[in-house]
């Protein structure tokens, strides 16, 4: 590796961190306020909200990283070609691919990030995320609203006060599951928890109240911890039942097969094994959208004045290519013998881009002055 290749690597890389961060805490601010009612209505701690938004960020970066790479990849090598160090690079011998090499290695390098988020990390984190704002949203909502009588499945629970911490404070339960013998349950404090054998209510310092009702004798049993085991949630919180897993919550085998899974609809077949598909081909538009800068900058004319229009250009074409791919996904997910076109979406612009990036001749290389001239002296 040249001191040249170094010298640029290191300036894209910590550039390319700088970006991915920017970027990443703008787009984590912007989701992270779905999540304020949580805090303001469900009594969502900041922890819990800390540990939501994190679960988050893969499926983030997985976005975030090409487009990154290509801001960071346009901005140095317009500032080196401003600079004239391309210039100088050049006229000592070095070739556009040498020139080219240190966009392409951390291209190289990003593309296996992606990969490692899309095949791996994302669909943990995405499915985490799903289980945990599914349980909010729904076990803390049913039964942590304060100030209400609410009715789960025979079970009447009543909540004077829910702290930040997820804590319960006088709580009421009257079970009548049992109609012979009903059941209610009082204590200054508890909490929901979601345990492996199910879920379970947990409750302090209270008492235990039945009336037997041969003899209509009211027994009082007082504990300082007491269980009052929610059985029917058990049977309707496993997640095949529950709830619907995503395709951003599948593995990349789970996708593939997406026609044998019992829990997918015939009308979603297609956007799962899209999903598939797009985890294996998205990845490489980080080198297509290297290549598609570098081949504006470097094999088009090297002066100050125009960097402007290459750097237009090669937007254009990269927007372009977002959006295109968020139709052809549509698209295909209707029409699965058309999934090639999500390939040749990835692959084609780092042929064309390639081919005048490594082409031999220089694009648009203006004549030279004096040999102009000559010509017309002659």
């Amino acid at each position: 590796m040249t001191r040249f290749t170094k010298y640029v690597l290191r300036q894209l890389s910590v550039g390319m961190v700088l970006v991915t961060i920017s970027l990443t805490f703008i787009i984590w601010l912007s989701q992270s306020l779905r999540f304020v009612e949580m805090i303001v209505n469900q009594g969502l701690s900041i922890t819990t909200f800390i540990y939501l938004t994190i679960l988050m960020l893969p499926s983030f970066l997985t976005q975030i990283l090409p487009i990154s790479l290509f801001c960071i990849i346009t901005f140095i090598y317009s500032k080196l070609i401003a600079d004239r160090e391309i210039v100088v690079m050049q006229a000592a011998g070095e070739s556009q691919y040498r020139l080219s090499k240190p966009g392409i290695s951390l291209s190289i390098i990003v593309v296996f990030i992606i990969y490692a988020l899309n095949l791996y990390i994302m669909p943990e984190s995405y499915r985490k995320f799903r289980e945990l704002q599914w349980e909010i949203r729904n076990y803390s909502h049913i039964i942590f609203k304060e100030g209400t009588f609410t009715n789960i499945s025979g079970i009447t629970v009543y909540v004077r006060k829910r702290e930040a911490e997820g804590q319960l404070l006088g709580i009421m339960a009257h079970d009548k599951r049992n109609p012979k013998k009903p059941e209610t349950w009082m204590a200054a404090k508890g909490t929901f928890a979601q345990t492996a054998s199910g879920a379970k209510f947990i409750m302090f310092n209270g008492s235990r109240q039945t009336i037997d009702p041969s003899t209509n004798k009211l027994s009082i049993l007082y504990f300082d911890q007491g269980i009052l085991d929610l059985k029917e949630f058990n049977s309707s919180n496993d997640g095949a039942v529950w709830r619907h897993r995503e395709a951003r919550e599948r593995t990349l085998k789970e996708l593939l097969d997406a026609e044998n899974l019992p829990d997918i609809g015939k009308n979603n077949i297609g956007k799962f094994i899209v999903e598939a598909h797009k985890r294996i081909a998205n990845p490489l538009s980080a080198i297509g959208f290297t290549f598609i800068s570098l081949a504006f900058l470097i094999a088009g004319t090297f002066s100050r004045q125009s960097q402007v229009r290459p750097i237009i250009s090669s937007s254009i074409i990269v927007l372009s290519l977002l959006v295109s791919g968020l139709g052809l996904q549509t698209v295909v997910s209707k029409n699965l013998h058309l999934i090639f076109l999500m390939y040749l979406h990835s692959i084609i612009p780092i042929v064309i881009a390639g081919f005048f990036l490594f082409y031999p001749k220089k694009i648009n290389r203006p004549k030279d002055n004096n040999t102009k001239s000559n010509r017309l002296s002659a």
